[in-house]
């Protein structure tokens, strides 16, 4: 049988299909716009994401054999804010997850409500980039569109929404709510009276790997396909690329380069760390997962070459770093280009370059753009480690993570075994996987790993480069408490 994920991304839609043994058949990509209103916010339209996701689906169907496919599942960018009236239709443009403009909402829910109750409550602090303060902002500046609210929804479940008819969530993407009880994995009465909203407002709730439905017939005329196509729940981006990179069971890690850049740690039992420096989230595989996310990851390294450099030439500008040499750089770069999340939480700290002097080198820049990028993750990998979690080794993943250079000092920094799947194909790979879950091809989410992923190559860490960035990284960790009374400037 066929199975098709789909990866709903900040920029496009990718689509990719799958047979049951995990080859991957056909990749299509579709993108859409985005759009910043005001400064520090930014927005998309989910009719944009529900065309581009059809025609995407034509295109990705075109040359196969239409009733071999049996599932449809998701990976989607998460947080973001979709409300929907009585008659399903879109209220505003969706708030996306790297929107900032929830600052007051946000120090409300910390400092007010408080900490402790919001961990209590849902396992988790108040982000900006989080669901309840974007429905608290909606509420405060545009109360006329509040008072309209019917459906309460997550990007990728607008998509669900739109193909089965079914109004759902996943586990793993409501957990990044700030109205869910992660522990207990239902919605937190609490926080929903908090927020000034109503339980039938919220979506049913689904495990990842669930069929929450099936294909509307009316579009599974428009698509060739079978009216028991079935619509699995899906997840969100992160625990979709895990499930991807199989990352999952018991103590498994997987590091993301991607715009963001997140560690993800999966576990079977639940847990908090007492600052609640790491989200403690549900994961696809049906346990729990830490996870630490900053904000700017592979984008530095964009920003860096596309706006300071002024060049495509990515590999070129790396060439001349030699490996030997890794953890002598005197210069340091704080990779906090639009603010931080973990595990830090601080949305006005921003980048800076720390270090320089005379004989300071445009490879010297570029070296500490990558390693600041990772020593930023370091910090993440740390709180892991004081809470007993020992990690030997990681999955690696996203655009960043093409780079030999970048994965071997994520090998040298964390000091740990870098495994690289053979498919970089992520949150799409995984909603594929989970759909050949949902449809019984696998047992679990597991078995579907186990048997679908494989590791093509590993990076060890090089001693030497190890105990230079040790000492490069105690370095580093002094930067931010010693910068961060100048922001916002």
């Amino acid at each position: 049988m066929l199975y098709v994920g789909i990866d709903l991304g900040t920029s496009a839609v990718k689509l990719l299909l799958m047979d049951g043994t995990g080859k991957i058949q056909k990749i299509v990509s579709k993108e859409y716009p985005l759009y910043f209103p005001h400064p520090g916010w930014s927005e998309q339209n989910p009719e944009d994401w529900y065309n581009q996701s059809m025609e995407g689906l034509k295109e990705l169907l075109a040359d196969c054999d239409r009733s071999q496919v049996a599932g449809i599942s998701f990976g989607g960018q998460m947080h973001g804010l979709v409300i929907l009236d009585k008659e399903d239709q879109v209220i505003r443009p969706a708030i996306l997850w790297n929107d900032g403009r929830t600052g007051e909402e946000t120090d409300y829910l910390n400092h007010v409500i408080g900490k402790d109750k919001l961990s209590a409550y849902t396992a988790n602090i108040a982000f900006a980039g989080f669901t309840a303060p974007k429905l608290l902002w909606v509420k405060k500046h545009e109360p006329e569109n509040f008072e309209k609210i019917e459906k309460i929804m997550l990007p990728k479940d607008y998509l669900a929404y739109r193909l089965s008819g079914t109004f759902c969530t996943d586990v793993s993407d409501a957990s990044g709510m700030l109205l869910f009880d992660v522990e207990h994995k239902c919605w937190s009465k609490e926080m929903v009276e908090i927020c000034g909203v109503k339980e039938n407002q919220l979506a049913q709730i689904f495990e990842s790997y669930e069929a929450v439905g099936t294909l509307k017939p009316e579009l599974a005329k428009e698509l060739g396909l079978s009216e028991n196509v079935k619509i699995a729940a899906g997840a969100g981006d992160n625990a979709a690329a895990a499930v991807g990179t199989g990352t999952v069971g018991d103590g498994a890690c997987n590091i993301s380069l991607g715009t963001s850049g997140t560690i993800f740690i999966s576990s079977e039992k639940f847990g908090v760390d007492e600052n609640n420096a790491l989200h403690s989230f549900a994961h696809a595989d049906g346990h729990y997962h830490l996870m630490g996310c900053m904000l700017s990851a592979a984008s530095c390294n964009k920003w860096w070459m596309d706006e300071i450099l002024r060049t495509k030439d990515y590999s070129g500008e790396q060439k001349d770093i030699q490996v030997k040499e890794l953890g002598k750089n005197h210069v340091f770069f704080l990779p906090y280009l639009m603010g931080e999340r973990s595990p830090h939480n601080d949305p006005n700290v921003r980048g800076t370059f720390i270090g320089m002097s005379m004989d300071t080198t445009r490879e010297d820049m570029t070296q500490a753009v990558l390693e600041g990028v990772v020593f930023g993750l370091r910090d993440s990998f740390e709180v892991a480690k004081s809470l007993g979690i020992h990690i030997e080794r990681t999955k690696i993943c996203g655009g960043g993570a093409k780079s030999p250079l970048w994965r071997q000092m994520v090998a040298d920094i964390l000091n740990i075994k870098v495994d690289i799947p053979e498919s970089e194909e992520g949150p799409a790979m995984g909603g594929a996987m989970l759909a050949a879950v949902a449809c019984g091809e696998y047992a679990s989410v597991e078995e579907a790993a186990a048997k679908i992923v494989k590791v093509v190559d590993t990076v060890e860490p090089i001693p030497e480069n190890a105990a230079r960035y040790e000492e490069q990284y105690q370095k580093f960790r002094k930067v931010y408490p010693a910068v961060k009374a100048l922001f916002p400037m």
